[in-house]
């Protein structure tokens, strides 16, 4: 379940971290390499550390204290797009 977990909290933090930045292209495209405003940002929440219920150390970063698991979907969207273009004419067997 910590896995399952971590994978989900990653996308969001990624997308969380692309906003801060500015990042107004695809998410997947998205770099926030040497942003010192997105640094500060994820060292405010991690200096929390466990003195503070996660559900704060996520909304002191993402906005919100709710798991979101949509920056998956956002973030893998255009393979999505492409692989029902490549699949329109195929019919699963099983």
């Amino acid at each position: 379940m910590r896995y399952f977990l971590a994978h989900i909290l990653q996308f969001q933090f990624h997308k969380a971290a692309c906003d801060i930045a500015g990042n107004t292209g695809p998410l997947h495209s998205c770099s926030i390499y040497g942003n010192k405003e997105v640094g500060a940002r994820f060292d405010a929440m991690m200096k929390m550390g466990a003195s503070r219920p996660w559900q704060e150390a996520l909304e002191a970063f993402t906005g919100t204290d709710q798991m979101d698991g949509s920056a998956i979907l956002e973030y893998f969207a255009p393979l999505m797009v492409y692989l029902q273009e490549e699949n329109k004419d195929r019919t699963c067997g099983w």
